[in-house]
């Protein structure tokens, strides 16, 4: 089965591009998922959070303060690399388990730091979603009320936009309609079933 990674700057569409795959018959998984759920409520995964970050970043339900501690990991890289050692090998094995699993021609993988973790080499195809920077603040601004300067500190933390493409084996640019959008996922379904 061939594995294609689909990653992108954060509000550069891979949500929408994901979606218009799932509309496909394409199987998708989204490492976001799969995030919170080895940190959902009483895994130990959201232990360990607990034991290296302290209580402070559970809320009155007991389970993990997103918000927060998604503020604590773009301001601070050590905290970051923390939660990533967390996290990333949990995330990871579940993700395993999940292909082992299906009967596809090809699987997309949702993964928003794929060049970062590495785990582009564990790909067939690296497949990258791209929009401008500006498009992405915008969006950011409107969809999670971020301030300028803290979305610009939410794209600092990713992999800049050059080293991304450069990654890439495929580029959809999605500076255009959602039609569009869905015309060139279509063209990419049919290229990724042949090459499978």
């Amino acid at each position: 089965m061939l594995k294609v990674g689909l990653t992108g700057g954060i509000a550069s569409g891979k949500t929408a591009v994901a979606e218009a795959f799932t509309t496909l018959g394409a199987p998708v998984i989204d490492t976001d998922e799969l995030s919170r759920e080895v940190a959902a409520f009483g895994s130990e995964g959201l232990q360990a959070i607990v034991d290296a970050f302290g209580d402070d970043y559970l809320d009155a339900a007991g389970e993990l303060y997103r918000e927060k501690l998604r503020e604590r990991v773009f301001a601070d890289v050590d905290a970051r690399r923390r939660l990533e050692a967390i996290g990333h090998p949990r995330v990871q094995s579940s993700l395993h388990e999940r292909l082992v699993r299906l009967e596809a021609p090809y699987a997309i993988i949702v993964v928003p730091l794929l060049i970062e973790t590495g785990m582009d080499k564990a790909m067939d195809r690296v497949l990258v979603v791209d929009c401008p920077e500006t498009v992405q603040i915008e969006r950011l601004m409107a969809r999670d009320g971020e301030t300028p300067a803290g979305a610009r500190a939410i794209l600092a933390a990713q992999t800049d936009r050059i080293s991304r493409l450069a990654a890439a084996d495929d580029i959809i640019k999605n500076d255009g309609t959602l039609a569009e959008l869905q015309d060139k996922v279509r063209d990419l379904n049919e290229r990724y079933r042949r090459m499978s």
